[in-house]
Order: C-alpha cells, then sequence, then structure tokens
C-alpha cells in the first residue's frame, strides 16, 4: 500500500474512535469528575444571594439505657447495630440477694395478716365480754337502788365493765398496728416487685444500638451505662453561621444538607434550633471586624419521612454541607432542588 493510502486509512480509524468515543456513555472516572466539580463549585466561597452554606456533620439524639440498681449481668440481648423497638427488653441483671428479700417480704405479708385475723378475732371476744359486763353492770343498778344487792358487788360488776372496755380498747390498738404492718409488709413487696422490674432493662424508644458497654457476667453499680441508643427519628446537621446569616432565619425555614460521601443527592430539612448566644464570643471590646467572628449554633433537621423511608442508611459522624435561605423569597439553585435515592 502506498503512503497516501496508509495516511487515509490512518486518518478513517482516528475519525471512528472520535465517534464511538463521542457516542459512548461518560466513563467512571469522566463522572467522578464532574461529580468532583459539583462539590467543589458548592465548596466554593460564592454562593447565589440569599443562600448560605456551612460545613457540618449528621448526628442523633443519643440515649443511655443504665441500670438503676446494683447486679451482675445475666443476658445482654442485642449487638451493636441492631434495631430495637420502644419497650423491647435488651438486658437483665441479676439480683439473688432482692429476690430472697421479697420472698421475706412476702412471708412477712403472711405472718401480718394472721397477725391481723388475730386482732380481729380478738376485738369480737372483747366486744362480747363488754356487752356481757356492760349488761351485768346495768341489772346491779337496779339491785342495789332495791336493797337487793351490796354496794360492794355493784362496785365488782362496774370495776368489770370498766375493765372489759379497756380490754376492748387495747384489742382495737392491736388491730390497728396490725393492720399498719400488713400496710408496710405489702409496701415492702411492691417496693422490691418494682426493683426486680427495674433489673429488666428495656429500650426507652425505638433506635438503633450505638455502643455496648458491658458485657454478660459483668457486675454492675448503680447508674451504670449498659447500652447507648440512636434514635434514628432524630437526625439533623449541626452548622455555624455568622451573626449576620443567622439574622434573618427563623425556625422550621426550610434548608438543604450535601453530604460527602453521597454529594449526589439533596437532602430536605428544616432549620429546629437557632442558638441564642454566640458560640465564639470576642473580646469586651468589639471591633467591626470582631464581630464578624461571632458563630452562632443552628440544627438543620431531617425530614422524619425521609428517614424513615431511608432508615437503614440513616448513618451520625458523616461530614457535610448545609444551606440555609436568608432570604425567604430566594427560590432554591437547581444544584440544590431535593434529590434523593
Amino acid at each position: 500500500m502506498s503512503r497516501t493510502g496508509r495516511f487515509c486509512a490512518g486518518l478513517a480509524l482516528l475519525v471512528l474512535a472520535l465517534v464511538a468515543s463521542a457516542a459512548a456513555p461518560p466513563s467512571e472516572a469522566v463522572a467522578q469528575s464532574r461529580l468532583m466539580d459539583l462539590i467543589n463549585r458548592l465548596r466554593g466561597q460564592t454562593m447565589p444571594e440569599g443562600i448560605a452554606k456551612s460545613n457540618g456533620r449528621i448526628e442523633a439524639t443519643q440515649i443511655d439505657v443504665a441500670s438503676k440498681y446494683a447486679g451482675r449481668i445475666s443476658e445482654l440481648l442485642v449487638d451493636e447495630g441492631d434495631e430495637v423497638a420502644a419497650g423491647q427488653i435488651v438486658a437483665t441483671i441479676a439480683s439473688p440477694e432482692t429476690e430472697a428479700q421479697l420472698r421475706g417480704a412476702q412471708a412477712q405479708v403472711l405472718a401480718s395478716k394472721q397477725s391481723l385475723a388475730e386482732a380481729e378475732a380478738l376485738i369480737a371476744q372483747r366486744t362480747s365480754d363488754l356487752a356481757f359486763a356492760q349488761a351485768d353492770y346495768e341489772r346491779g343498778k337496779e339491785l342495789v337502788d332495791k336493797g337487793y344487792m351490796t354496794r360492794q358487788v355493784f362496785d365488782q360488776r362496774r370495776t368489770k365493765a370498766d375493765a372489759a372496755q379497756a380490754a376492748l380498747d387495747a384489742a382495737r390498738a392491736q388491730l390497728e398496728q396490725a393492720s399498719f404492718t400488713a400496710e408496710s409488709a405489702e409496701a415492702e413487696v411492691q417496693r422490691l416487685q418494682a426493683v426486680l422490674v427495674d433489673l429488666v432493662l428495656r429500650a426507652p424508644r425505638e433506635g438503633r444500638v450505638q455502643y455496648r458497654l458491658a458485657r454478660e457476667g459483668e457486675v454492675v453499680g448503680a447508674g451504670t451505662r449498659v447500652l447507648t441508643l440512636l434514635d434514628l427519628g432524630d437526625v439533623y446537621m449541626t452548622i455555624y453561621l455568622p451573626a449576620a446569616e443567622v439574622g434573618p432565619l427563623a425556625l422550621n425555614d426550610e434548608a438543604r444538607i450535601i453530604l460527602d460521601p453521597v454529594p449526589e443527592y439533596v437532602v430536605p430539612a428544616t432549620i429546629s434550633f437557632i442558638a441564642a448566644d454566640a458560640q465564639f464570643t470576642p473580646k469586651s471590646v468589639e471591633t467591626e471586624d470582631e464581630r464578624e467572628k461571632l458563630s452562632f449554633r443552628v440544627k438543620l433537621q431531617i425530614d422524619p419521612d425521609v428517614l424513615k423511608t431511608y432508615r437503614d442508611r440513616v448513618k451520625t459522624g458523616v461530614r457535610g454541607l448545609g444551606f440555609v435561605r436568608t432570604r425567604p423569597g430566594v427560590a432554591w439553585p437547581a444544584d440544590l432542588a431535593v434529590k434523593l435515592p
């Protein structure tokens, strides 16, 4: 083949390669490059008028599950990363001493009830004795007035009636004491039963186990944390904004979140908290430049419906960017339109 023919064939192959590359979809490297361009543009210093941004990280409310009483962990039923429902049993603590005290208190309740029954029977007996003594005393009044009974015998009947009354009063006091003893014993049983209930640890609300801080067989003291849960219904990003940008913000204003690992998605959020005090306080004599350094903490609460839909993807500690509108009427730019998987 001549040089001219070889040149024409090479030119044709080059044209075909360019056409094929133009028709083919962008490679993964090209897509990643475009993604980085988006991140760099969003991280740039310039934002559209009325839009403010700040770095932040995803957080969730943490809940500690702790032991109210000392004891040995007999069962730990969940692992880190497990999902738990509100009220679910997550651990049990054994306390043989409390169980023994409960059995003793229950025996004391039975004994006090027996004493109470005996006191009631004694009152019935004393009441009968008093009725007989009173009737005997009343009959003696007529007899002594008519001279059929000596004053000495009459006084004996009166003394007997008074003694029967005193015995009845003592029996009533004994019944009252037995009643107090029974109530005290029952209260002790209820207290110990409540202790045993508290030794069964339950999840206070729905969430995910973040940390297991104890193991089965370990002895824990009162107040010792056993588990830490994440409330996946209360997830937010904390950002810090200067005073000039915080001023126009209001609670429940719309916000947007973009996370570093998945910058192609835009997560909807609302402003749930604005700090009343600056986090970085300058000197007492403030210049105009120092006032610019004032920063306020702002919480961007992620939409609960989004959290429910993507519950298995929620992770805390992830870094990203938070965006707010300092002018309510400003439209969100196309790059910050809500976009979810």
